[in-house]
């Protein structure tokens, strides 16, 4: 018998569990794996939820009518928490499409001046949106790492998972980035590289595959059929939240998927988690141990701490706030915004 089983007989819920003491908690107590945070070093920005797309496996139910922007103000903020903590050396900006966020370039400049690594999570397509044509050459200018979605290399999976005509507007993005010297690292040092990695999300409510197979593929068929080249393939469990969620339930698959989650649990990613080195902003400036407590409103140590309002020592002294959606992390090789864990 699941996890999920023993506590819930079967019955499909009505919300994620995200209180302490919950079951991801209990099996951490029980193999006694310790969850800390260590001095942070990635401050995850989401800009909002105002997004081109709308995608079947999103956990922001972003799309286009979404009105939730970052204000220039809390912009501000966030690059003064970064100037305030200087264990943060990363500047990670999503989204929905980050890039619709009027202080996006803001962020990407300040960002830029003081030397920090910058990630774009793009959507691949916003490089092709009408007013949107400088936007490769911007995030090439400004050495932004591009972090793209593309859940797969057919055009009839992508299509599925995002809209009708997706994966050939993906492909032509994939060659913008190219043309400015993206995932072309071949006679550069790291210094000069301009790096871009794919992110793969299953097509359903199954685990990834191994991370290093699935780059092989990958790279094989769009060199073969587009001549894209990038830098590595980032593997990203779905996370059984948002609207993602909303599609388990109306599967009948919801209960099904968090029982394979939690029976995939794999003690050797708990030390890798993103949690223990990412402070998560929403657009308010609310701080979050991740995107995914962000999304569930599970804020940092469950509490609701404005960035403004933090220092690093409150930082360290806070508990990471879990759920059994953190089971989503830690299944298989596990799952993060870096990718694979174990």
């Amino acid at each position: 018998m699941s996890l999920l089983e023993k506590k819930a007989s079967g019955a499909a819920r009505s919300g994620p569990e995200t209180r302490r003491g919950n079951a991801f908690d209990r099996i951490l107590e029980r193999e006694s794996i310790p969850l800390s945070r260590t001095a942070p070093e990635v401050l995850q920005l989401n800009l909002g939820r105002l997004c081109n797309q709308v995608c079947r496996h999103c956990h922001v139910n972003a799309g286009p009518t979404r009105t939730e922007m970052m204000s220039d103000a809390t912009a501000r903020e966030a690059i003064a928490l970064m100037d305030r903590i200087s264990s943060l050396s990363t500047l990670d900006l999503t989204g929905g499409a980050p890039e619709m966020i009027p202080c996006f370039r803001y962020l990407v400049e300040e960002g830029s001046r003081r030397g920090v690594k910058i990630i774009d999570r793009c959507n691949l397509t916003i490089l092709n949106e009408p007013g949107y044509e400088y936007l490769a050459e911007f995030l090439a200018s400004h050495r932004v790492e591009v972090v793209a979605s593309l859940p797969c290399y057919s055009r009839e999976n992508v299509d599925k998972q995002r809209g009708e005509g997706m994966f050939a507007r993906s492909i032509k993005g994939l060659q913008q980035l190219n043309a400015f010297g993206y995932g072309v690292a071949e006679g550069k040092d790291a210094a000069e590289a301009l790096r871009l990695h794919l992110v793969y999300n299953p097509g359903g409510p199954g685990l990834p595959p191994p991370q290093e197979k699935l780059e092989e593929a990958y790279r094989e068929r769009l060199a073969e059929d587009f001549g894209i080249l990038f830098d590595k393939v980032i593997t990203i469990a779905n996370m059984p939240i948002g609207r993602f969620r909303s599609d388990l339930l109306r599967s009948g698959q919801l209960d099904a998927y968090q029982t394979k989650l939690e029976e995939a649990f794999n003690p050797a990613t708990v030390p890798h988690l993103m949690c223990r080195t990412h402070l998560s902003v929403d657009h308010e400036g609310y701080l979050y141990d991740c995107d995914f407590n962000q999304m569930l409103d599970l804020g940092m140590g469950g509490k609701r701490l404005h960035m403004g309002d933090v220092t690093a020592e409150t930082l360290r002294r806070l508990p990471i706030a879990t759920g059994d959606h953190c089971f989503g992390c830690t299944a298989g090789s596990g799952s993060s915004c870096g990718g694979a864990l174990a």
